[in-house]
């Protein structure tokens, strides 16, 4: 029966989006859905990316055994897991996608199983996938700088939303930031005679990171020609705002370093996160420890972090490849 369920399963997603249940979910799915989103969010303390991503995840697993003809939640099982995941293979989704998926479907059914919605726990027996993670793309040291350099010309006009779009550029490369923690910055997360900032990452995990004087320099303009023209009555403590007062949105910054790297010939396009891949790789080329980069990065692990050294290593065997006479 069950491998009747996995074929008619997997012939049926190779016609549509396994991500997209044909038929609704029953009502124990639909609760368990709910309760299992509020549990990432308010006890886990989840990113609101992170929980969408998760509830697509378990709401694609459970679709998927809704189309497969399991009735309620206490049908799920081992069998389901691998069918699911084999069906994401088959209509063409990345080995990394599956992996985060297998991730997904691990917490939640551990989470169900917690809560005596279902008898056991099928994902503590599913292998991950093994992911090929691609080396981030990075600016080489020369075109950070003449990236700074366009900023810097382009605020020449007083203009004060480029003068913002200034210290959003030295601020991200400076410090590593993620686009989300650069947004939520406020005020007082400011420390100007250390020259370091009060961060909230992941998982409302408060960190202090540094930046240096060309940084500080652009973001002293800011606070003194940029955002005192931008501020309204809607600004509140923001550091950062946009055109209209309010806090810049996440969308406006990465349109700002996309549209700054297209005046830098030979860049590769990337948003504000290859801006921290960026400052990860140069302060490693640069001698700083791994240790270091991973309290400056926020990382949970140094697993995480050790991908940087990865690209280094990358740039290092380009280099001898191109200036060695016997490479």
């Amino acid at each position: 029966m069950a491998a009747r369920r996995i074929d008619s399963s997997r012939q049926c997603a190779q016609r549509r989006d396994v991500s997209k249940p044909s038929i609704e979910l029953s009502a124990d799915m639909y609760q368990a859905l709910d309760a299992f989103t509020a549990h990432l969010l308010s006890e886990l303390g989840r990113s609101e990316h992170t929980v969408r991503a998760y509830r697509g995840d378990v709401a694609s697993l459970l679709g998927f055994c809704c189309d497969a003809g399991a009735v309620g939640l206490a049908d799920l099982d081992l069998t389901d897991l691998r069918g699911w995941l084999a069906a994401q293979d088959d209509v063409g989704n990345s080995r990394t996608t599956i992996a985060r998926r297998a991730a997904s479907a691990r917490v939640f059914t551990a989470w169900a199983f917690r809560r005596g919605l279902i008898a056991t726990d099928p994902g503590d027996r599913l292998a991950t996938p093994t992911s090929r993670r691609a080396l981030p793309s990075v600016l080489k040291q020369d075109e950070a700088i003449d990236l700074m350099s366009v900023a810097l010309v382009a605020a020449d006009d007083s203009d004060p939303v480029h003068i913002r779009d200034r210290c959003i550029l030295e601020l991200l490369y400076a410090s590593g930031m993620r686009v989300g923690e650069l947004v939520g910055l406020d005020i007082d997360d400011i420390d100007d005679g250390r020259r370091t900032l009060r961060v909230l990452g992941k998982g409302g995990k408060e960190r202090v990171v540094p930046y240096g004087i060309p940084a500080q320099h652009a973001l002293d303009t800011y606070l003194d020609q940029g955002r005192p023209t931008l501020v309204t009555g809607e600004s509140g403590a923001a550091l950062i705002l946009g055109a209209r007062g309010k806090r810049i949105d996440p969308r406006t910054v990465r349109a700002v370093v996309h549209s700054m790297l297209t005046h830098v010939p030979g860049a590769p396009d990337m948003g504000p996160h290859g801006l921290r891949h960026s400052a990860a790789t140069h302060l490693l080329e640069g001698g700083a420890d791994l240790r270091t980069v991973q309290e400056i990065l926020g990382h949970a692990t140094l697993a995480t972090t050790q991908i940087y050294t990865h690209v280094s290593v990358e740039r290092l065997r380009s280099t001898y490849e191109q200036a060695h006479p016997r490479a």
